[in-house]
């Protein structure tokens, strides 16, 4: 059952950016990518306050993802990042990324905070960072 509102067109545009963010990270990085984007959708909070919907979340401005900032989502949804989306669309959750509303691929080590949120984790090249859950009940 999915834990935010979607549509089909929502499934293929978080797929494009799961794969435009973390392909080279393979389908967990993948995942865990999702994972930041659904949060920031369930959040409510902190950046993310008016964060409603996968698309308002995909193309947030200031504040949003590089691959819809710098040029590189341009790849179709394949099948297979459809249904890795559906996945994290449906409240599968993956460990650093559980309940990250950042993450970054930094040139050398993770720092322990981004944009005032503790580092949970690295994941190959990405740091993942959570909101406390004061801060952010939702993503809990």
């Amino acid at each position: 059952m999915a834990v935010i509102p979607y549509k089909e067109a929502d499934v293929s545009l978080l797929a494009r950016l799961m794969r435009a963010e973390a392909e080279g990270d393979g389908k967990l990085g993948m995942l865990m990518v999702g994972n930041t984007g659904v949060n920031r959708v369930r959040g409510d909070c902190i950046d993310f306050t008016d964060i409603n919907s996968i698309r308002d979340m995909v193309f947030q401005s200031p504040g949003g993802f590089e691959a819809t900032q710098k040029g590189y989502f341009y790849q179709r949804a394949r099948e297979k990042d459809k249904r890795l989306a559906r996945n994290v669309i449906n409240g599968k959750r993956y460990h650093p990324a559980t309940n990250s509303l950042w993450f970054f691929m930094p040139s050398g080590e993770c720092p322990a905070q981004w944009f005032g949120q503790w580092n949970t984790g690295r994941f190959k090249s990405h740091c993942f960072y959570s909101p406390t859950r004061s801060d952010c009940p939702n993503v809990y």
